[in-house]
């Protein structure tokens, strides 16, 4: 176990001098930062310092805006996945999942703000949707690739008699070498949805439309993915609640990349009224009413053009990155951190 450990550790090291070699001007100190906002406005705000001689670096969240009212805090564990998620799948190839991954990382976290609330803060929404809003931030740091969906577009709807909870995919963010995917859970969550089916008999609702949501995702080089559309008519009276992000700002490009379409949730209320529900709310729902669910997609990467015969190339980016992202490695993390 310890050589797995330290396996891992000097796998680390070695993509932090990788990065520091390439982006940094005198190939001793490398300074990476990058921010973004959580749909109430709140920011994340990263600088990555990169010691290319001891391969270390230092990850410091300073300036992250204070903890919230509402449940989008984030206990200081889940930043710690974060962190490790990424640096896994900026490496390159596999490594075992351990703690050897952050001995070469430090982490500031500043007490009272978004990302280490104090211990009575809600936080249910900081594991399923802030969760992604820093692991786009950390990518974005790396200039590794463009903004995912950054949501779990979490749905609930039920009475005092029976609930359904739902995480809808959207579009993953392209990079100096692929397209994102379509459709697709990315980073936090990979849960299966399910089947209409199963979903048609066993609660009072009808699915309508379940499809991609054509051109939602960013175009570039290489096209951020398209999100979903999903529609979910109602046959009797219910509480329907959303928990999502990015319908504010909409998931970014890199590098010359277009930003995707943000997310939309609207209530049709059977009298023909649309609602727009914003990115969080509870409301009682009619029979007849049909809630429209349209994810977002992910931001696109380099400049849009003819793709060339080199546009494989991986010299773009500061580093060669291959696209992941499992639940199992999300919790796993959390669970190391």
């Amino acid at each position: 176990m310890s050589y797995v450990r330290h396996n891992a550790e000097v796998a680390v090291r070695s993509l932090l001098r990788d990065v520091a070699a390439k982006t940094s001007l005198d190939g001793d100190e490398c300074i990476l930062e990058a921010e973004d906002f959580m749909d109430d406005g709140t920011c994340i705000r990263l600088k990555v310092s990169i010691d290319a001689e001891q391969g270390s670096a230092t990850f410091d969240f300073t300036g992250t805006g204070i903890q919230v009212w509402g449940n989008i805090n984030a206990p200081r564990a889940v930043t710690l996945s974060a962190i490790i998620y990424c640096l896994r799948s900026m490496v390159g190839h596999d490594i075992p999942l351990n703690q050897g991954c952050l001995v070469p990382v430090q982490v500031i976290i500043p007490d009272g703000t978004l990302l280490n609330p104090y211990s009575k803060a809600a936080v249910v929404g900081g594991n399923v949707l802030t969760s992604q809003r820093v692991c786009d931030v950390i990518l974005k740091a790396f200039s590794a690739c463009g903004a995912s969906q950054g949501c779990m577009n979490n749905i609930t709807f039920g009475d005092d008699t029976m609930g359904y909870y739902e995480t809808v995919a959207g579009g993953a963010g392209a990079g100096p070498t692929w397209d994102g995917r379509s459709g697709i859970h990315s980073h936090m969550t990979n849960t299966r949805i399910t089947d209409p089916e199963v979903l048609e008999r066993r609660y009072p609702v009808v699915l309508s439309s379940f499809s991609l949501r054509p051109n939602s995702g960013g175009r570039g080089l290489y096209n951020g993915g398209d999100g979903i559309c999903r529609e979910i008519v109602f046959r009797k009276p219910l509480t329907l609640s959303v928990l999502c992000e990015r319908r504010v700002f909409a998931p970014y490009g890199l590098l010359g990349g277009g930003a995707a379409a943000k997310g939309l949730n609207v209530l049709s209320r059977y009298d023909g009224v649309d609602l727009n529900l914003g990115s969080k709310c509870s409301v009682p729902v009619h029979a007849g009413d049909t809630f429209k669910l349209l994810t977002p997609g992910g931001g696109g990467y380099g400049q849009p053009g003819q793709r060339g015969r080199d546009s494989h190339s991986t010299e773009a980016s500061p580093l060669k990155f291959i696209e992941r992202g499992s639940v199992h490695e999300f919790r796993s993390a959390q669970e190391s951190a």
